[in-house]
């Protein structure tokens, strides 16, 4: 019967045992899978954040360029505004100045009255042409100094465009001769 009895016992143990190990086994399986499955959770939550400032970061870039070609957009068209209007001074002093040597007879108060008129056009234009370049030179500055790299990415016909307008004219040229030679006088 002892002998029964401690064989009894003693498999019981051995189950009891068993089962312990088992259920730690158990355990230690859904710590890992609970473990795995955090580790996915967040694997998959900075993958999203990723994602995500990838996102705005690319509609930032985008909305830099976009600001970038409506900055380009206006400075040329403030450049055309700029040589139109100085064109149409530039007509204007040219009609003016065929009228003075189209003009009928030279008297001396006639001459007096025209010599007046020319020192102060000749004034007016000198002041405006200093106006003018100023302005064509400041932007030229700002395109030279913030668009050198700028001006690889432009088309050939921006890029040709540009440099037309930051060439002077043949007409500020004579302009500028004209007015020389109207000091002289």
């Amino acid at each position: 019967l002892r002998t029964e009895e401690r064989q009894r016992l003693a498999r019981e143990r051995r189950e009891e045992r068993e089962k312990q190990h088992a259920a730690k086994e158990t355990q230690i399986l859904e710590k890992e899978r609970k473990a795995k499955l955090q580790y996915e959770k967040q694997l998959e939550e900075r993958q999203r954040k990723l994602k995500e400032q990838k996102q705005k970061e690319e509609q930032r870039r985008a909305a830099v360029e976009e600001k970038r070609k409506q900055k380009i957009e206006e400075e040329k068209e403030r450049y055309e505004a700029v040589m139109h209007r100085t064109l149409e001074r530039n007509q204007r002093l040219e009609t003016r100045q065929k009228r003075w040597s189209w003009g009928g007879s030279v008297t001396p108060d006639s001459e007096s009255k025209t010599a007046g008129k020319r020192s102060t056009s000749t004034a007016n234009l000198k002041q405006t042409e200093a106006v003018v370049n100023k302005r064509l030179s400041s932007s030229a500055a700002l395109l030279n100094a913030s668009d050198r790299t700028r001006r690889s990415q432009l088309s050939p016909l921006d890029s040709s465009v540009i440099s037309r307008l930051l060439a002077p004219t043949q007409a500020s040229l004579a302009r500028s001769k004209s007015a020389a030679t109207l000091s002289a006088d």
